[in-house]
């Protein structure tokens, strides 16, 4: 699956990073399967994976999860 980062949006409080959107675009190879959404950063967990390989591994890690909790409908 190809990620892609397509924006990151820092929210402030009290003059420090209080959240973080990271908006993304995901599709296979074949381009059958195309996602597309933002994940939620606190500034804890955006401290340190500030790179755009360190955003795409979380953006899969956290769609991934999301993909195995949601029950099929």
């Amino acid at each position: 699956m190809n990620i892609q980062i397509t924006g990151v949006n820092m929210r402030y409080k009290d003059d420090a990073i209080d959240s973080v959107h990271v908006q993304f675009k995901a599709a296979n190879e074949g381009r059958s399967i195309n996602i597309n959404g933002y994940i939620l950063l606190t500034a804890e967990q955006y401290s340190g994976n500030e790179a755009i390989s360190a955003l795409e591994e979380l953006v899969r890690n956290e769609v991934a999860t999301k993909i195995m909790e949601e029950p099929c409908l």
